[in-house]
């Protein structure tokens, strides 16, 4: 008997880990593709809503303030080119730049996301879509060619006037907007530049 019981408890060990062997072999097999898989889901899951998480209001704010902030970053370079310009000016510049160039990749990103164009459809006027506060070519000229103290003025009256029309355009996403990190942005965009539209006064009587 006791001969008997060692002799099936040697074959059912020797079942036992066959059976172990299979079960790990057949495991590790296709782990690698439903690790991928499951990820793939993961993202194909996140995508639509992100896209979703978004109206037509938060797309609208992103295309109009990426080409608002550039000509902005434009105007700061064209001033921080130049010499004879008060430190004070050169600081807001700067800072302007520094600023509003980082917004532009977090806005382009996000139309990029939500499978938006990053540029409003040609054809349409930015001053039609409600784009205030930008300068026309001749303005943008017109700071070019300007020197000294003169061009310091010029800079921060445009500025002022841009900054104004920026506030607006955030203002409307803060009401409107869906997309919660959008409608941050735009309430820091409001806070900032309405900030810097006090400076700039300052500064102005100081010329």
């Amino acid at each position: 008997m006791n001969k008997k019981l060692l002799t099936l408890s040697a074959a059912a060990f020797a079942a036992a880990v066959t059976l172990a062997g299979c079960a790990a072999d057949s495991g590790s097999t296709p782990v690698p593709g439903m690790s991928h898989g499951g990820s793939g889901m993961s993202h194909g899951s996140s995508a639509p809503a992100a896209s979703a998480d978004h109206n037509a209001a938060d797309v609208k704010f992103a295309q109009m303030m990426i080409p608002h902030h550039a000509q902005a970053v434009e105007m700061s370079d064209m001033i921080l080119a130049k010499t004879e310009i008060p430190a004070s000016v050169t600081t807001l510049a700067t800072k302007i730049k520094e600023a509003q160039g980082p917004e532009i990749d977090t806005m382009t990103g996000w139309l990029k996301s939500w499978n938006e164009p990053t540029e409003m459809a040609s054809g349409h006027s930015m001053s039609g879509h409600g784009m205030s506060g930008m300068m026309d070519e001749a303005a943008m000229k017109e700071l070019q060619a300007a020197q000294g103290t003169d061009a310091a003025r010029l800079f921060l009256t445009q500025m002022i006037a841009h900054h104004e029309g920026a506030v607006t355009m955030a203002k409307a996403e803060t009401s409107e907007g869906k997309n919660a990190e959008a409608v941050d942005l735009s309430k820091k965009i409001v806070t900032a530049q309405e900030a810097e539209i006090k400076k700039m006064q300052e500064l102005l009587g100081t010329l």
